[in-house]
């Protein structure tokens, strides 16, 4: 029997849908390759299915699903070279965004930054993977919203599933979550210290540590990604 999911019936059911299967997705509890059935997911979370097939055309947009007409919707495997553009996308955003950040004064912003590092912290030393996940990326997202340029997180949130994906299967990997806390600290650090060189190379290593595993992570989890 399928156990059901209950969602906020104050709010319309597609985005809430939309999120918890990108969740899902993301954080790999919905695997690649997975099938997902619109009854199902109905069923699950008690709706009609409109708002289902809402929720998996905007996933099919991000390229998180691929939707077979007449035959079956799937949770798409990884795109490698996908990933790469998103990550290109991201390192020139992010690269003038901390550039501009450690030009100006935000008390408010290393208060910030240095309360989501405390959270990594102890996400890792609990061994929270989606906790030290969401400190993570609302670290970037701190970035872009103290730089006036929220709409540009969201932007590259569109584009960012897959190699999401790669950084969640790399998260595990001792030492990588210490890696990150390091690169975050470094990057405050150059921000509070007014350096924008200092925190434009912070931002590039820190952004290029899941690429350059990329290889072993394919080796190792070969069934995960799409054929190049």
């Amino acid at each position: 029997m399928t156990t059901k999911t209950a969602l906020d019936r104050g709010r319309q059911a597609a985005p809430q849908l939309y999120e918890l299967l990108r969740q899902k997705i993301i954080s790999l509890e919905l695997a690649p390759g997975t099938v997902l059935s619109r009854a199902e997911l109905a069923v699950e979370f008690d709706v009609s299915q409109t708002p289902v097939r809402e929720a998996l055309l905007k996933l099919a947009e991000e390229k998180l699903v691929d939707v077979f007409p007449q035959a079956s919707t799937r949770v798409s495997l990884i795109d490698v070279a996908f990933a790469r553009e998103t990550h290109f996308l991201r390192r020139s955003l992010e690269s003038e965004i901390v550039r501009e950040l450690a030009l100006s004064h935000q008390p408010q912003l290393i208060g910030t930054l240095t309360d989501l590092l405390r959270q990594q912290e102890t996400a890792r030393d609990t061994e929270n993977f989606a906790a030290f996940t969401h400190a993570d990326m609302a670290f970037h997202l701190a970035l872009y919203q103290a730089a006036s340029k929220e709409p540009l997180w969201y932007l590259v949130r569109s584009r960012s599933g897959h190699i999401d994906r790669l950084r969640r299967l790399h998260l595990p990997v001792v030492g990588k979550q210490d890696r990150i806390i390091s690169d975050h600290s470094r990057i405050l650090d150059a921000i509070r210290r007014l350096d924008p060189e200092g925190a434009q190379q912070a931002l590039r290593d820190h952004l290029s540590g899941t690429l350059e595993y990329m290889n072993q992570i394919q080796a190792d989890h070969p069934h995960l990604f799409k054929a190049e």
